[in-house]
C-alpha cells in the first residue's frame, strides 16, 4: 500500500512544470512587450527571428503542458474533467508510449527552430557551432525515428501475444 501511496511524491513534480509553465509564459509576453515598440523598424530577418523566438516558447509551453498533463494521469491519478468543455481532446488518450514520442517530436521541432534560427545567422556563428548543432538536430531525428520503429516492434509483438 506505501509502494502505491508513493505515486503521489510525483505531484510536487508536476506542479513545478505548471510553474515553469508560468515562467514561459512570462517569458512570452516579455518577447512581445521588447519587440512590439521596434516593429516598424525590423527588417525581415529581425522579424523571422522573433516570430522563431515566439514559435519556440509556445512549443516549449506545449510540452510543459503534455508532459503534466500525460504523466500526472498516467503516473499519479486520474483527472476527472471528461465533461469539461474545454478538455483537450488528446486527453486520457496518450499514453506513456505516445508521450514519449510527443515528447521527442517536440524536442526535434524545438531543435529545428534553433537550428533555422542559427542559419538565419549563419554570418555571425562560427563554423562549429553549427555543425555542432546540426550534428545534435540528427541525433534528435535518429532517436525519434528509432523510438518510433521500437515502440512499433513492441506494439507488434504485443499483439502478437495477445490473441484477443
Amino acid at each position: 500500500m506505501v509502494l502505491f501511496a508513493g505515486r503521489w511524491l510525483l505531484a510536487p513534480v508536476y506542479v513545478g512544470l505548471l510553474v515553469a509553465l508560468g515562467m514561459i509564459t512570462i517569458k512570452f509576453v516579455q518577447e512581445l512587450i521588447d519587440t512590439l515598440p521596434g516593429l516598424l523598424a525590423m527588417k525581415d530577418g529581425e522579424m523571422a527571428m522573433f516570430a522563431l523566438s515566439l514559435v519556440d516558447l509556445a512549443l516549449l509551453g506545449n510540452l510543459l503542458l503534455m508532459v503534466t498533463f500525460v504523466g500526472y494521469e498516467n503516473f499519479v491519478s486520474k483527472l476527472h474533467v471528461t465533461e469539461h468543455e474545454d478538455r483537450p481532446g488528446w486527453m486520457g488518450l496518450v499514453d506513456f508510449s505516445g508521450l514519449k514520442l510527443k515528447l521527442l517530436s517536440s524536442i526535434v521541432a524545438i531543435s529545428a527552430i534553433h537550428l533555422l534560427r542559427t542559419f538565419l545567422n549563419l554570418r555571425e556563428v562560427p563554423k562549429d557551432d553549427v555543425a555542432w548543432q546540426l550534428a545534435i538536430h540528427l541525433g534528435f531525428v535518429v532517436s525519434g525515428l528509432l523510438l518510433a520503429w521500437m515502440d512499433r516492434l513492441g506494439g507488434s509483438a504485443h499483439a502478437r501475444a495477445d490473441p484477443d
